[in-house]
């Protein structure tokens, strides 16, 4: 238990001094877009490059790992449309808001960071394998279902056109391409090059921890709370319970390959949930309660998976 505390707290405590020093106007709330703009656009996508050119990204594409996570990924937005249709009686455009607000993880901000920390270095290749289909598969499944569903959407073509324009315009997506290129190309890198990538890689966990705990002072909770707190749980409890099952139980996969998948997807909900939100405006005020409260609670649903994926 000791280990686990160990890993947890320089992590939260990280966002909590983030959230302190915007709280207490120590750090200008302006500065925390910046701040994650830098970590999203320049920092991190350097890290994923560097990280792909030097690993054995080959071996970690493991689809025993990927389609169990993508397949919670799918279950948890079908069960959370459900849910918030039957039992909180909201419209189709709406209930695929909730059901997107407990499927999209924060792979990079806090997934990226508690990896890591967790498992070192080794745990990077699986899961960069990951994050390199997240945005292109679940904005995509998240788009095409709100269009669908909605009685104002667009054609299904228009809908992946956005969809693919959105996905091909995120500085992540081209970090790994470029790595994925350099990697089966055999590139290496020069001194000067190396230090450069090594500096910019070792500043997304701290950036990346401080802005996330900044920006949780944007949201509030409000009358939504209930939905955003069964969203909440079905992104840190149910994906990764569902992954679990998938890749132990079924697939026979080694648990020191699987506890990469499964403690990925055990991670809170990511800011673009209240980006997919706003941009439909369906849903907004239960993205924003889900990111605040997922993102607290995941300090305890965390230690509760580390401590069962060490047993």
């Amino acid at each position: 238990m000791l280990g686990i505390i160990s890993v947890i707290l320089p992590i939260f405590a990280l966002m909590a001094f983030g959230f302190g020093a915007v709280r207490l106007r120590l750090f200008p709330a302006d500065g925390i877009k910046s701040l994650i703009a830098f970590v999203n656009n320049f920092a991190t996508p350097c890290l994923l490059f560097h990280s792909l050119i030097t690993s054995d990204f080959a071996a970690a594409f493991n689809l025993s790992i990927i389609a169990p996570y993508y397949l919670g990924a799918a279950t948890c937005f079908v069960l959370g449309i459900v849910i918030a249709r039957r039992v909180f009686g909201n419209a189709p455009g709406e209930a695929v808001a909730v059901g997107f607000s407990g499927t999209f993880t924060n792979t990079v901000l806090v997934g990226l960071p508690i990896m890591t920390r967790a498992y070192g270095q080794q745990s990077l290749a699986v899961t960069l394998s990951i994050i390199g289909l997240h945005g292109a598969i679940l904005l995509t499944l998240g788009m095409v279902t709100m269009e669908l569903m909605r009685r104002d959407g667009a054609s299904l073509g228009q809908t992946l056109i956005t969809a693919g324009k959105r996905v091909a315009s995120n500085p992540l997506i081209w970090g790994i391409a470029a790595g994925m290129i350099g990697y089966f190309s055999g590139l290496k890198l020069v001194e000067p090059a190396e230090a450069f990538f090594v500096m910019m890689s070792q500043a997304v966990v701290p950036a990346a921890l401080f802005g996330i705990g900044g920006a949780l002072n944007e949201f509030k909770l409000s009358e939504n709370w209930r939905q955003a707190l069964v969203a909440s749980l079905i992104k840190l409890i149910v994906h990764p319970a569902i992954a679990y099952v998938l890749m132990i139980w079924v697939l026979h996969v080694p648990m020191e390959i699987a506890r990469y998948g499964i403690l990925l997807s055990a991670m809170p909900a990511g800011v673009n949930v209240y980006v997919f939100a706003t941009y439909y405006n369906r849903g907004v005020s239960v993205a924003a309660n889900t990111i605040l409260i997922a993102t607290v609670a995941s300090a305890l649903t965390i230690s509760g998976w580390l401590y069962i994926l060490s047993l």
